[in-house]
């Protein structure tokens, strides 16, 4: 006799979660999301990268 467990895959979750949000998400809220979730993370890209460009700046100039 075998036993088969079940492993709950990455796959089977992303396709679960993409139902639920078609299910009982309207598309209008579900592509304002990303959108939101897109504008943010540029948000914060942009931060890092200034924030690195003054500190590798700084560091240059302390060399002096």
């Amino acid at each position: 006799m075998v036993i088969r467990t079940k492993h709950i895959t990455m796959k089977s979750i992303v396709y679960t979660v993409a139902v639920a949000s078609l299910l009982f998400l309207s598309s209008c809220e579900l592509i304002g999301g990303i959108f939101k979730a897109g504008v943010w993370t540029g948000i914060i890209a942009v931060a890092v990268v200034l924030g690195l460009i003054v500190w590798l700046i700084s560091r240059g100039m302390n060399r002096d």
